[in-house]
């Protein structure tokens, strides 16, 4: 039989209704409260964080592939669609899709306004999923290879702005050397991503009216879109696809395109940490406390053990089971809360936010098994190191004192 854990068990069953009760519930309580908040935390970082990821890859990929650029502008260089690489990069395991795009700088032009905006040509390889999911009016477009349809899809954004509607005619211009060029679309929907920086920017077409506008032919594109499935191999994989398409075109990541909002995202990880690190100073004080107090009432108890030939090692692993007792029920009433809260989130979006402010429209959840795991095991092991500071003062406890003490 394992005496220490006898003893411990023992004490748990008899403390109840006692005066230390009172402190072991507050810890409970206070263990289970900071796991649920950093269990929460995390779960909306990384939740919010992926959200915007996907928004900011749903208009241009995890990596661009054009012709290198002599001059900043959104006028590129043509490529043949029919590349030697396609194949190769396409058949990658780490890769889901590869489509060619099209970009053109223009203006959209009302009777009473005026926007600038990048028209995106797609083609029959485009993969819409993204803005399919995002439509809040209408629908996408199809694109085939024989005939050229007018129709686009815009922004709410851009909707409100020039105050065009579902079905409107929108007249846009064009600058090709020392003319104008206008064309007449059809708005077949509008979406709405959240992220206003690129919802008042792009227009997305028929790739047919980029080439035409350009005068390229219908073998010519700006470049290529390459979606991964993981974005964590977004870096190693910009420099397997940079290697296999030649010196006269160039591969740039998302995080090389848009290297402000991935910082901004970054610095989100600091806030969390201040958050984690005052979490645990609270908690750790309480936890202390509630052992210190443990102790002070079992004094006689120790003096008795250490009389009878008990090691200090042994009487502290006493303290230590109890103080896992504590730990053990903390971390389950945490984890419930924390669960049942994101799942609430997560299915019934309880919580709205201002898109126009976060970017998103509700607070975002991310249950990530290894983060969950992380936070449990970084818990329970914190938790243990700072049971071990106040069950030292056990050494320090003369038998003969404690018997005797009050």
């Amino acid at each position: 039989m394992n005496t220490e854990f006898f003893l411990a068990n023992r004490l748990v069953s008899r403390s109840r209704g006692s005066f230390s009760w009172t402190f072991v519930v507050i810890a409970i309580t206070s263990i289970a409260l900071g796991l649920a908040i950093m269990f929460i935390a995390v779960a909306i970082l990384t939740g919010f964080k992926k959200e915007i990821r996907e928004k900011v890859v749903g208009f241009s990929g995890h990596i661009q592939i054009t012709r290198f650029a002599e001059s900043a502008g959104y006028e590129p260089q043509p490529i043949d669609k029919r590349q030697p690489f396609y194949y190769r990069i396409k058949n990658t395991p780490e890769v889901s899709h590869i489509q060619a795009f099209a970009i053109k700088a223009g203006i959209i032009k009302t009777k009473e306004h005026i926007q600038g905006v990048i028209l995106k040509g797609v083609g029959t390889d485009y993969n819409w999923s993204f803005f399919r999911d995002r439509m809040v009016e209408g629908r996408t477009f199809m694109v085939t290879q024989s005939n050229r349809t007018d129709e686009v899809i815009i922004s709410r954004k851009i909707s409100n702005l020039l105050n065009l509607h579902l079905n409107d005619d929108m007249r846009m211009y064009f600058i090709a050397g020392n003319t104008t060029l206008g064309r007449k679309f059809r708005i077949a929907g509008i979406y709405d991503t959240g992220l206003e920086e690129f919802d008042k920017l792009y227009v997305i077409c028929d790739i047919h009216h980029i080439q035409k506008l350009n005068n390229w032919t219908d073998a010519q594109v700006g470049g290529f879109e390459v979606y991964l499935k993981k974005f964590e191999d977004m870096d190693r994989m910009g420099a397997f696809v940079y290697h296999q398409i030649g010196f006269s075109l160039d591969a740039s990541t998302t995080k090389m395109l848009y290297q402000q909002i991935f910082d901004w995202l970054d610095l989100q990880d600091i806030n969390v940490l201040i958050i984690l690190i005052l979490i645990i100073l609270v908690s750790s004080t309480t936890i202390i406390s509630t052992l210190l107090i443990l102790i002070l009432e079992r004094t006689t108890m120790i003096g008795i053990l250490k009389a009878l030939g008990m090691p200090n090692g042994g009487i502290r692993k006493v303290f230590l089971y109890n103080a896992l007792y504590i730990v053990g029920w903390g971390m389950l009433w945490g984890n419930l809360l924390a669960f049942t809260l994101c799942i609430l989130q997560e299915k019934f979006a309880l919580v709205k936010l201002s898109q126009e402010t976060y970017y998103v429209a509700v607070i975002p959840i991310n249950l990530n098994a290894w983060n969950i795991l992380f936070i449990n095991a970084g818990t329970l092991l914190i938790c243990y190191l700072i049971f071990i500071v106040p069950s030292l003062i056990i050494s320090r406890i003369a038998p003969v004192k404690a018997i005797r003490f009050n």
